[in-house]
């Protein structure tokens, strides 16, 4: 390539949580709107595919890499006014949240000690303990990669959802940032409440292996087979919810634990599946293969990878 704004055949694993990946073909880091769209314009000028990467939390590149450009949102501006900050999208959850604490504001309690960014969250509307980042979300700023022009979207016009939004849906809108809007609280019930989700997260959690956090969304259902709740009592409680945890379901049909090559269904937790040392991404997504076939013959119900899959 003739202008060498990117960087070439940069290691992906290096930048995921899974720390699984080949070789992105181009590489660029991308630390203001400017940036960004400088980027796209070279990346369209020589017909490149693109990939917006955050925090890496989420995502596992194949094996192969990726034959295109890949972006890196590390926009990390943070301005606050009263309870309202502005965020860029490449801010890290976990410094947000012990940020917004200190402050005297809730909202980003159940985000501390999550390794993903403010964009990636929007993206996948990140949720725990009953939270999620849409009860904090004003607006978010977007660029349009069909047009390059920049959007600012509502709240209601994020179409949050399970695990959703409109951003996963339409990959053309790159968050760029957002306004986030916080209640005030006390110091010290915040305080408790992270030092509570922390210590929930070491006692259940791998927190010692690469990962992607949950592998699987909790599948929002009723099961009504008179074999299945007798079989599974505890599925009675879970019908109460209306949801049914991914992690539940894996471990009954005895998958808890199961390793292909140095990937592994961890034994902590059944809904992550972990890297070992030196997993390859085709490991990872044979236990997913294996996962979404067990649990669909056993429970009937088609598991949802949370996980994004970038493919060469």
């Amino acid at each position: 390539m003739k202008d060498k704004i990117f960087k070439e055949n940069v290691s992906l694993k290096e930048f995921t949580t899974y720390e699984i990946g080949g070789v992105a073909k181009y590489f660029f880091i991308a630390k203001n709107k400017e940036d960004l769209i400088l980027a796209i314009k070279k990346a369209k000028e020589f017909k490149l595919p693109i990939f917006i990467l955050g925090g890496g939390s989420n995502v596992l590149f194949s094996d192969d890499g990726f034959a295109g450009l890949v972006i890196k949102i590390k926009i990390l501006d943070i301005k606050f006014k009263k309870n309202t900050a502005f965020v860029g999208a490449g801010v890290g959850l976990t410094k947000l949240g012990n940020l917004v604490a200190k402050k005297g504001f809730a909202g980003l309690e159940w985000a501390v000690g999550i390794p993903g960014t403010v964009g990636g969250a929007i993206f996948g509307h990140a949720q725990a303990f009953g939270e999620k980042i849409s009860d904090v979300v004003k607006s978010v700023e977007v660029l349009d990669l069909n047009t390059l022009s920049v959007k600012n979207f509502s709240k209601e016009q994020c179409r949050f959802s399970l695990k959703n939004s409109i951003f996963k849906k339409n990959k053309n809108l790159v968050i760029i940032s957002a306004i986030l809007e916080f209640p005030k609280k006390n110091p010290d019930e915040i305080k408790k409440t992270i030092e509570k989700n922390i210590n929930y997260r070491k006692n259940n959690h791998p927190m010692n292996f690469p990962s992607a956090g949950s592998t699987f969304v909790n599948p929002e259902t009723v099961i009504k087979d008179k074999k299945l709740l007798k079989k599974f009592p505890e599925l009675a409680e879970y019908n109460k919810k209306g949801t049914i945890p991914a992690g539940y379901l894996i471990s009954r049909c005895g998958l808890q634990g199961k390793i292909i090559s140095k990937a592994q269904i961890s034994g902590k937790h059944a809904n992550f599946i972990i890297n070992l040392g030196g997993a390859k991404a085709k490991d990872v997504l044979a236990l997913i293969d294996l996962v979404k076939k067990e649990v669909k013959k056993t429970f009937g119900i088609d598991l949802v990878p949370e996980v994004q899959v970038i493919r060469f």
